[in-house]
């Protein structure tokens, strides 16, 4: 819903609440009356009980936990107080032409008496449940959530832990170069570079005992020059180094040793050795077994 919509819809609440409130003040301003209060104090008297129950809801609205309870629980009861008020403005017609006898708001006078008493005691209550709830409303901290996220602490804990450990061993302090040489004619024999311009024998750069782990990727000058073999490279250096290994010796780890590949590579190396041997055995057998005719019948 856009800003226009939830103005309207605020509005027209505004609208509602207020002839809703026009509406129970008439009922109670006339109970007033009836209880004993003067013209001005009958006139306020709707705003002590209705205006409470605009408090409380306020309060409801801000205020969390046990202190929400409490401000519930005060406007459930000015609630009903107000509705019963409003209940017994309609069925005692007399209220309306404020004939009836002074403090008389039901024949009854069990009835009479609670319904004085609570009429009596509501602007007391507003009083203590409005001072306590404004207190509580004031008094409210709202909970702040937290704007970093775990991974985020145990990452700057990790940095700073790791930064006291290489702060340890106290670096000496940095070699300042020596000025280049000017270039001067010089005799033979002569020198033109100072014995004192030249690096210490012992400065050497403070290096941390605490192993470090890569963080992104490794840079070009950092890896390996040596190229990347393919497949054939890598079977026909292994038919090289293994050219005069025994069965026995032609295992996997020992291809990986020689040729310097991974585990896998090596299996696969080993497999295909094996069965190149296996087939010229075989196509040695056959040979003999072709030969043998041949010579016998010489």
């Amino acid at each position: 819903m856009n800003r226009f919509g939830k103005g309207l819809l605020v509005a027209a609440l505004v609208g509602v609440v207020g002839m809703a409130f026009r509406v129970s003040w008439n009922a109670l301003r006339d109970v007033a009356t009836a209880t004993g209060a003067d013209e001005t104090a009958a006139f306020l008297y709707p705003f002590v009980v209705d205006g409470l129950m605009a408090l409380a809801l306020v309060a409801t609205l801000v205020l969390t936990g046990d202190a929400r309870r409490f401000a519930l629980r005060v406007l459930a009861a000015y609630t009903l107080a107000s509705l019963v008020l409003n209940y017994v403005h309609g069925l005692v017609p007399q209220l309306h032409d404020e004939v009836v006898d002074w403090g008389r708001l039901a024949d009854w006078d069990p009835a009479n008496w609670a319904l004085v008493l609570l009429a009596t005691s509501l602007p007391v209550g507003s009083i203590y449940f409005g001072s306590d709830l404004v207190a509580k409303v004031l008094h409210h901290r709202p909970i702040e959530t937290p704007t970093t996220t775990p991974n985020q602490d145990e990452s700057a804990e990790t940095y700073v832990n790791r930064s006291t450990a290489d702060l340890g061993v106290s670096a000496p302090a940095p070699i300042t170069p020596a000025p280049a040489a000017v270039a001067l004619p010089a005799g033979p024999g002569v020198s033109l570079v100072k014995s004192t311009d030249r690096v210490p024998v012992g400065a050497v750069a403070a290096e941390s005992t605490r192993p470090r782990r890569a963080t992104g990727r490794v840079p070009e000058a950092a890896r390996s020059s040596r190229p990347v073999r393919t497949a054939e490279e890598l079977l026909i250096e292994a038919r090289k180094v293994t050219a005069d290994w025994s069965d026995r010796e032609l295992t996997a780890e020992g291809i990986r040793k020689a040729v310097h590949t991974s585990p896998a590579k090596a299996r696969v190396l080993r497999d295909t050795l094996r069965a190149e041997r296996a087939a010229a055995r075989e196509a040695s057998k056959q040979a003999a077994r072709a030969a043998g005719p041949g010579e016998a019948a010489a």
